[in-house]
C-alpha cells in the first residue's frame, strides 16, 4: 500500500520502519529532520507537511504525543484535512474518546474517514511488531487498512462507534498504571520489613500476584535502578487523567481509579513529566525510607 506516516517518535519510528520493511511505500513527516532522514535512507519518501502527505496518500497514519498535536495534524491549517488525495486518517495516538469523536466529526465534513487506532505494548512492542492495535471506525475502511496495521501488531476491531477504541485503550492503560504503583507499594512493604526485592518479584511472578509491572518493569528497570523502560511519566499521567475523565463522563465513581490518579499526580510532581514511568516507585520509597534495589542474597534458582 501507499501510506503516509506522521510522527516519528519513540513509538512512531519503529512502526514506520516495520511498514517499510514489509514493502509498503511510505511517505513520512516529522518536525525532526533526523528522524525523517533515517527513514528516507531505508526507502521512505519525505514530505514537507501533514497536508503534503495527504496530497500524496489515500491512507495516512499518525503517532503523536498529545491531544492538541492530533487535533492540529488532523484538522489544523496545513493539516491532513487540507489534503487532496487522503481518504482515511488512522490515529495511533491515545487521545480519549471525546477528542477522537471531535476529530472524527471535523474530518467527516471533508469526506475523510477517521479510524481510531490506539496501540499498547510500549517501544518494545513497536520494535517487534507485537503491539495490541485497537481500531474503531467504519468496517470497510478498517478492512482496507488492516494489512498495514497487521505489520505493527495484533489487530482488534472494537466497533464502528467513533472513540470506542480509545475507551478500550484507556481501560488497558489504567490497569497498567495501577499495576505499576500497586506493585511498588507491595515491594516497598516487603523491603521495609527486610525481604529481598528480587526474591519478592520471583515469588510474585510465580504466584497469583503476577502482573505486567512485576513481569516486565521491575526486572528490567526497577531492580537494576536503570529506570529506562522507555515510557514517559507525562504520557502515563495523560492516559490516567483521560481514563478518569471518561469514567466521570459516564457518571461513574471509581474508587481504585481515583486513588491511582492521586498517586500518579504525586509521581509527575516529584519526578517530572520526562522521567521514566518506572520511577513511580521513588515517592513511595521516599515516604517509606527505603530503596528497592537488586538482590541482597541467594534466591530461587532460575
Amino acid at each position: 500500500m501507499e501510506i503516509g506516516f506522521i510522527g516519528l517518535g519513540k513509538m512512531g519510528f519503529p512502526m514506520a520502519r516495520r511498514l517499510i520493511e514489509a514493502k509498503h511505500q511510505l511517505t513520512v513527516f516529522d518536525t525532526r529532520k533526523e528522524a525523517v532522514d533515517k527513514l528516507v535512507a531505508l526507502g521512505a519518501q519525505a514530505a514537507s507537511s501533514p497536508k503534503d502527505i495527504a496530497d500524496r496518500c489515500e491512507t495516512v497514519l499518525a503517532s503523536l504525543p498529545s491531544l492538541q498535536a492530533s487535533l492540529e495534524v488532523a484538522t489544523g491549517t496545513g493539516g491532513v484535512s487540507d489534503g487532496k488525495r487522503v481518504k482515511r486518517f488512522i490515529d495511533l495516538s491515545t487521545v480519549g474518546s471525546h477528542m477522537a469523536t471531535k476529530i472524527h466529526g471535523l474530518l467527516a465534513k471533508k469526506n475523510i474517514v477517521q479510524l481510531d487506532s490506539p496501540v499498547s505494548g510500549g517501544v518494545g512492542g513497536a520494535e517487534k511488531g507485537t503491539l495490541a492495535v485497537m481500531v474503531s471506525g467504519p468496517r470497510a475502511d478498517f478492512e482496507i487498512a488492516k494489512p498495514a496495521l497487521d505489520v505493527i501488531g495484533k489487530v482488534f476491531f472494537i466497533g464502528e462507534k467513533p472513540g470506542s477504541a480509545q475507551t478500550m485503550k484507556l481501560a488497558n492503560n489504567f490497569l497498567s498504571a495501577t499495576a505499576m504503583v500497586a506493585t511498588s507499594e507491595a515491594v516497598v512493604m516487603g523491603v521495609k520489613s527486610g525481604l529481598d526485592p528480587a526474591v519478592m518479584i520471583d515469588v510474585i511472578n510465580s504466584g497469583s500476584g503476577l502482573n505486567t509491572a512485576s513481569r516486565d518493569k521491575f526486572p528490567r528497570a526497577v531492580l537494576p535502578r536503570t529506570f529506562d523502560f522507555g515510557f514517559a511519566t507525562g504520557l502515563m499521567v495523560k492516559d490516567v487523567r483521560l481514563a478518569l475523565e471518561e469514567m466521570k463522563s459516564l457518571g461513574l465513581s471509581m474508587e481504585v481509579a481515583e486513588a491511582v490518579g492521586r498517586l500518579w499526580e504525586v509521581v509527575i510532581r516529584d519526578q517530572g513529566a520526562d522521567s521514566d514511568f518506572t520511577e513511580a516507585i521513588k515517592p513511595i520509597e521516599k515516604a517509606a525510607g527505603v530503596i528497592v534495589g537488586g538482590s541482597k542474597g541467594p534466591h530461587a534458582a532460575k
